[in-house]
């Protein structure tokens, strides 16, 4: 079989995800409807935080709700993240920094930082998360 002329593009399987159960992104995938990508738990062992979770080769985005009053304990990961409140209060430790968070804020998580963080009592959060992809959008239990 020859190669394809350089002005052919090649078709080729999406890689796996490096978050289990999120949608990576494949050739030719451009726009994607939340509402109907898988919806995982963003952090199993130690997060209530759930929603959707997209992949690319570089970027992980998700889009998360906390339920009132919960929230994710102390854990970190090796690539940074940020977090855009798009409704409700978000209150975190970073480092050991305390940080509240309304809609229209943007928090920045540095890799590697135990952090922790949730929604106030008076209501759930909604946020668009990033993180860079050299891990996956879990973290690790501090």
């Amino acid at each position: 079989m020859s190669e394809p002329a350089a002005s052919e593009p090649t078709v080729s399987e999406p890689a796996v995800a490096r978050t289990p159960g999120a949608k990576r992104a494949g050739p030719g995938e451009y726009v994607f409807e939340l509402a109907k990508v898988n919806h995982i738990l963003g952090g199993p062992d130690y997060s209530t935080a759930n929603g959707a979770c997209v992949e690319g080769d570089r970027m992980i985005v998700g889009l998360m709700r906390m339920p009132a009053g919960t929230g994710a304990a102390p854990h970190s990961h090796p690539n940074e993240q940020w977090i855009y409140v798009l409704e409700g209060t978000f209150r975190a430790t970073i480092g050991d920094r305390p940080v509240e968070a309304g809609p229209g804020s943007l928090v920045y998580i540095p890799a590697d930082t135990i952090h922790s963080g949730g929604a106030t009592e008076d209501g759930d959060v909604l946020f668009f998360t990033v993180k860079d992809a050299s891990h996956s959008l879990h973290g690790i239990k501090a």
